[in-house]
């Protein structure tokens, strides 16, 4: 494939695409903090990732998480399904944040796509460690930040190498076709950005329903349940309150037991009936998103051209220089 080839989408398809992920955007938002009682993280969590994905995420939202009726968030949200989109929404949020902010700071840089993919592999770890999982979630950890990013840390870690695995080949082979995509100011860039966030999302919820399902991280949250202070007084004996209040607080304390140093409950209380993994397995899966990533990269490399880079003169591109070849 030779790079500046036609676009993969007509320009005009873009706009309309972020007119709807505008509309998208605003519906959520309201819908989330008026009516939806989910967790402050997560309300934030479902605006920026109906921001990245658009209508999408508006569709996703709307079967996965919006209350259809008041006081029917605990039940709706409880299938397993829905829990693996709350858990893969919350890490795509901090994720592909970090990510689109160092590709937007790479290409001010003009660093080379081979070293740009990993930039925003890490600057996605981390702010997703540190900020969107540590962080915000550390109230329901004990308080502690440092607990908090210990029991984050493997959760985050693999679900970070599944979501580059879906972006990287994504966005390299698309840039590769057209390189004012590479460009922030483009229309272009934040459309390659888009599709690139969904196909992580993808590439991210089959590793997210394992670790909701061994309780090695929260799934689809909801605020009467668990915010500061528990649910309200007048439903604390609310059977579809308390039960989920159990379990959500036995996923958490679960993922602090198993970060904990010789195992020992980093959070204080007993399991309350979570899952023991053993090490063997977690190195399983762990191996398992690196092979992932690594198909990802492979792609990236057989598909696209790594050595790209923003502003880099069209003759000094691989393919350039080949007879017959024409603009």
């Amino acid at each position: 494939m030779h790079p500046m080839s036609e676009p993969l989408f007509p320009q005009y398809l873009l706009w309309i695409w972020f007119t709807l992920t505008a509309l998208s955007v605003a519906y959520v938002a309201l819908d989330m903090f008026t009516r939806t009682p989910e967790m402050k993280v997560m309300k934030w969590g479902w605006v920026l990732v109906t921001l990245y994905t658009g209508p999408v995420g508006l569709l996703i939202y709307w079967f996965s998480c919006r209350e259809p009726a008041p006081g029917t968030h605990e039940q709706f949200v409880a299938p397993l399904w829905k829990q693996t989109v709350g858990s893969t929404i919350h890490c795509l949020a901090g994720d592909a944040t970090g990510i689109i902010a160092a590709a937007i700071i790479t290409s001010w840089l003009r660093l080379p796509m081979g070293i740009d993919i990993w930039v925003e592999y890490a600057a996605g770890f981390l702010f997703g460690l540190l900020i969107f999982q540590a962080l915000f979630m550390k109230d329901m950890l004990g308080g502690s930040y440092s607990k908090a990013i210990q029991a984050s840390f493997y959760p985050e870690w693999v679900s970070m190498n599944a979501v580059m695995a879906g972006m990287i080949p994504t966005m390299v082979i698309l840039m590769t076709r057209d390189m004012t995509a590479m460009e922030p100011a483009s229309v272009r860039f934040w459309g390659i950005m888009s599709l690139a966030t969904l196909v992580g999302a993808l590439t991210a919820y089959p590793i997210n329903w394992w670790l909701v399902k061994k309780q090695l991280k929260h799934g689809m949250g909801t605020e009467r349940a668990l915010g500061k202070g528990g649910p309200p007084p007048e439903r604390a004996t609310d059977p579809a309150i308390t039960a989920y209040t159990a379990a959500s607080a036995a996923h958490m304390r679960v993922a602090a037991d198993a970060s904990a140093p010789g195992g020992q409950h980093a959070t204080g209380h007993h399991n309350m009936g979570g899952q023991h993994i053993s090490a063997s397995r977690k190195a399983a899966v762990a191996l398992l998103s690196l092979l992932l990533l690594a198909v990802g990269y492979y792609l990236a490399a057989q598909y696209g051209d790594l050595s790209m880079r923003p502003g880099m003169p069209m003759d000094a591109m691989p393919g350039m220089d080949m007879p017959g070849h024409q603009m």
